[in-house]
């Protein structure tokens, strides 16, 4: 039996887990959930993950794990090799601030049921929802630029020449900005190692769009 990863294909915590599990080289079973038609709510789902959300990593014992970085954690103690996070404790805590910044505090405030929620029982519409994101992917992503760019590490990635835990939240992001057509040319760090990101097969192969449930 193997991994089964329950997640949606646009959903950027699936897809940062995506990536995490592929750098991890690890096998899975792509289960889709498809958030728009609710199978989420469905009760097969909810008695996975009574929270309703994407992803979840139902272990080969069938213990079921939720919340992307709490998974991401997991993977690194149960599979250390190779390691998304660098050995010095300094160095993985800056790392997991850069990823959190994108995780934490962009992630929960542009996700499908706040959009709704903004479009509709707010009045935004489409054109309140865009505003939304772009407002809240500004805040974070202006710091985040000055971060990467004096990063102490250098290299084509987020911390040095090994692609990790702060590359896989900012890929994941930076396919939602692509899709809300969020203007990256205040971040020309952030959008060079993305780029860098993308050339590889273990990030390519976790993009929305090469997903088997992508239309």
């Amino acid at each position: 039996m193997t991994l089964k990863l329950h997640n949606y294909f646009r959903s950027s915590t699936s897809t940062r887990l995506r990536a995490a599990l592929n750098l991890k080289g690890l096998a899975y079973d792509y289960v889709p959930v498809h958030l728009v038609k609710g199978e989420h709510r469905g009760a097969d789902y909810l008695a996975r993950n009574p929270q309703g959300l994407v992803p979840a990593l139902e272990l080969e014992d069938g213990t079921v794990l939720t919340q992307s970085l709490a998974i991401m954690d997991y993977l690194e103690e149960a599979y250390p090799e190779p390691p998304l996070l660098p050995a010095d404790p300094v160095a993985r805590a800056r790392v997991r601030a850069l990823g959190q910044m994108i995780a934490l505090d962009i992630h929960p405030l542009t996700n499908l049921r706040v959009l709704n929620y903004v479009a509709n029982e707010l009045g935004g519409g489409e054109d309140g929802k865009a505003r939304w994101i772009a407002h809240w992917v500004a805040a974070t992503f202006g710091p985040l630029e000055q971060l990467l760019a004096n990063r102490p590490v250098p290299g084509p990635y987020c911390w040095g020449e090994r692609p990790g835990y702060a590359d896989c939240c900012l890929y994941a992001q930076m396919w939602n900005n692509i899709r809300f057509g969020i203007d990256m040319t205040p971040y020309p760090v952030t959008a060079q190692i993305f780029a860098a990101l993308d050339d590889l097969p273990a990030f390519r192969d976790a993009a929305p769009a090469n997903q088997r449930d992508a239309f």
